[in-house]
């Protein structure tokens, strides 16, 4: 099985303190830095989105808008 283009797929840790740490290649992707604020999109049967910032509108949709 290939990989997509643009299609991206990384594994975190969670730490005691309940943190993650974003790989380097998917911060420089996204181009995410020491300060950012993001937003974490949850849906229990669908599982967890962290959209970059200028694509929030559309996962924000897609997560809550759509069934």
């Amino acid at each position: 099985m290939g990989k997509e283009e643009g299609k991206y797929a990384w594994t975190v840790t969670v730490g005691t303190k309940g943190q993650i740490v974003l790989p380097k290649e998917a911060r420089d992707l996204f181009n995410i830095n020491p300060g950012d604020t993001l937003i974490i999109l949850g849906d229990v049967e669908r599982g967890i989105a962290i959209p970059p910032q200028n694509q929030f509108s559309d996962f924000f949709g897609e997560i809550f808008g759509k069934k």
